[in-house]
């Protein structure tokens, strides 16, 4: 009960800090995606620290890491600016309820295992993500229906403005599917480095990159495929 409450109290903070640096400028959006970026860079080469004793080897493949976050940094930034900031959180939230799904879905239904990578992972779990990734587009078409607000004008961008349901469901389940890759991606760095999470940044939770391997992983795909 101690690590649930932990884990509540740090997703109400996390959650709060995310909304107010999104929606009060570009400013401290590019301020909040560069101090999660390099507490996940420092993370990271502490694993790779421990996978590899080669101090050189270690460093360049952090140094490729922190090339591929700048990515990340970019991607973020400029859905944030052509699209808009309810755009990034619905993208946001397509991620997290993923995650939430597969967590939920994995843990009362369990059954085979998805991946050696990862054996905490399995098949029900990962349908469970697909699934909740839907969650995001059925509230906002649900608030559409019940309050007559048009949220799509806030979104400036396809294919969510337009309104085509078919291809907004294809981007949740491609988001989730990208989001889980980028889960088994950072899980199988540290099964090798033999450790259950990346840190201990945040209470309850481990480190601060368990929390954004699938944001990481889904917004440059999002950029660089499908904007």
């Amino acid at each position: 009960m101690n690590n649930l409450q932990k884990r509540i109290f740090t997703s109400i903070v996390l959650i709060a800090i995310v909304l107010n640096c999104l929606f009060i400028s570009s400013i401290t959006w590019l301020i909040l995606l560069s101090i999660a970026s390099l507490i996940s860079l420092y993370e990271f080469f502490f694993i790779i620290k421990k996978i590899c004793k080669n101090s050189l080897i270690a460093i360049t493949i952090s140094t490729l890491g922190a090339f591929y976050l700048l990515f990340f940094i970019n991607s973020a930034l400029n859905i944030h600016k052509t699209n808009g900031e309810f755009f990034v959180l619905f993208i946001l939230l397509i991620i997290i309820f993923s995650d939430i799904g597969g967590y939920v879905v994995g843990k009362f239904i369990g059954g085979v295992k998805l991946t050696k990578i990862s054996p905490n992972k399995t098949i029900s779990g990962s349908i469970g993500s697909f699934l909740f990734s839907l969650f995001p587009l059925g509230f906002s078409i649900l608030i559409v229906n019940l309050s007559g607000i048009n949220l799509w004008k806030y979104v400036s961008c396809y294919p969510v403005c337009l309104g085509i349901i078919e291809d907004s469901v294809v981007l949740c389940l491609v988001l989730s599917f990208v989001s889980q890759v980028g889960d088994l991606i950072i899980s199988y760095f540290k099964r090798l480095a033999k450790v259950k999470d990346t840190g201990k940044f945040l209470p309850g939770h481990g480190g601060f990159l368990d929390r954004i391997d699938g944001i990481i992983f889904a917004i440059p795909f999002y950029y660089f495929f499908w904007s």
